[in-house]
């Protein structure tokens, strides 16, 4: 049940990330870093998510002090094959043109992305290097996922203005809202995930209990 979760939280992040992009309002700042390396650079977005990836892995065991997180590398993988996929659907799909339709894009994708890193990251399971950072960078700092996570982006907004990535309205939502969402959808998927795990514990009590019986 745990990893039907992590994939579900993936695919909704990524779903999420792709209508930020497709809103033409400006992404998350670590998005809009991944969107003006594809542009000025080359490769696509989700190829940059994963060489990013690789180096917010060493710069995670440098901070914690622990061997590096390989897997979390695998999370980044996934990730990046579901912007690519959802950008490659959303593209062929529907791009809005008035600002009510962006508007739209950038509402829901702020909330799928909230919804779907909430989701993953209480599955415990092999985190993505940045989601890993803002959980590091809360611990050190003894703060809250809003506080380290706003540090961050404020971080990658620098290096997305640099490389000239995609940087508007949407990205001061999503600097001053990523934050609160993400801490309002936390406990409420720790709720879901909780009922869930209860639930399958016990269908396996019950399944025993008839093999005994039999």
């Amino acid at each position: 049940m745990k990893y039907i979760f992590f994939i579900l939280g993936i695919l909704i992040l990524t779903l999420g990330i792709s209508f930020t992009i497709q809103s033409d309002l400006g992404t998350s700042p670590f998005d809009a870093l991944l969107v003006g390396l594809s542009l000025n650079v080359g490769l696509s977005v989700g190829s940059w998510e994963i060489i990013i990836a690789l180096l917010l892995i060493c710069c995670n065991s440098i901070l914690s002090r622990q061997k590096p997180e390989f897997l979390g590398l695998l999370t980044a993988f996934i990730t990046g094959i579901g912007i690519d996929m959802w950008l490659f659907f959303l593209h062929s799909w529907v791009t809005p043109e008035l600002l009510i339709g962006k508007i739209v894009y950038m509402v829901i994708g702020l909330v799928l992305i909230g919804l779907g890193t909430a989701t993953y990251l209480l599955t415990n399971f092999a985190p993505i290097p940045l989601d890993r950072l803002t959980l590091i960078i809360q611990k050190r700092t003894r703060s809250n996922l809003l506080v380290a996570r706003t540090l961050l982006y404020l971080v990658f907004l620098l290096l997305a203005l640099i490389l000239k990535g995609p940087i508007g309205m949407g990205t001061i939502l999503t600097v001053c809202l990523g934050g609160v969402i993400l801490n309002t959808f936390m406990p409420l998927m720790k709720k879901v995930l909780d009922r869930f795990s209860s639930h399958s514990s016990s269908s396996t009590v019950l399944v025993k209990d008839k093999s005994h019986s039999i």
